[in-house]
């Protein structure tokens, strides 16, 4: 994964081969191939570990715990798993802007998530378009504190910047009344 980063970085995802990538790393094109089904996969291939993590938490949630409460179950592992990738993240968040066939598979990973966290919601006895909305919600949150923290120099502010943008999230969706403007 670090060699395919960094050469992704250096040269760029498209000019990067997958034969470069085994050259850098000390492997076989073969070798590769054993750990990642294509090059795209070195970008998402914690994807599986965030979701078991993010589910497993939704799962041990309160039983009393809202659909947007439950479906945030999942930010202080998710957090946790980032911890220690911050210059990773930043780097990959990099490489799939400027890629729009990675910025596809970023979408269709995360809506794959959103789904993943609906169904466990709806296991909850939660109904199905509250699961879909507080799903839908918390990755919202997810993403938006993500590309927050890409961009800023705090390894460890992910987990507060999911807690900003959730509570963003909350003044749109109920308004606070405006104060008068004295003078």
């Amino acid at each position: 994964m670090a060699a395919a980063i960094a050469l992704f970085d250096e040269h760029g995802y498209d000019e990067t081969t997958v034969a470069e990538i085994a050259e850098r790393a000390g492997l076989t094109k073969r070798t590769f191939f054993r750990y990642f089904a294509d090059k795209r996969e070195v970008l998402f291939g914690g994807s599986e570990e965030l979701r078991r993590r993010w589910l497993e938490a939704v799962a041990a949630a309160p039983a009393g715990a809202d659909p947007l409460t439950a479906a945030t179950a999942g930010f202080d592992p998710v957090a946790a798993m980032f911890a220690e990738r911050h210059e990773f993240a930043r780097i990959r968040a990099r490489i799939i802007a400027a890629n729009p066939e990675l910025q596809e598979r970023e979408l269709i990973k995360l809506q794959s998530l959103a789904g993943s966290i609906k169904t466990a919601l709806a296991e909850r006895g939660i109904a199905e378009v509250a699961a879909i909305l507080a799903a839908q919600a918390a990755l919202t949150v997810f993403h938006v504190a993500f590309a927050r923290w890409a961009e800023q120099d705090d390894p460890a502010g992910f987990r507060q910047l999911m807690d900003v943008s959730l509570d963003e999230l909350r003044s749109v969706i109920v308004p606070q009344p405006r104060r008068a403007v004295v003078g």
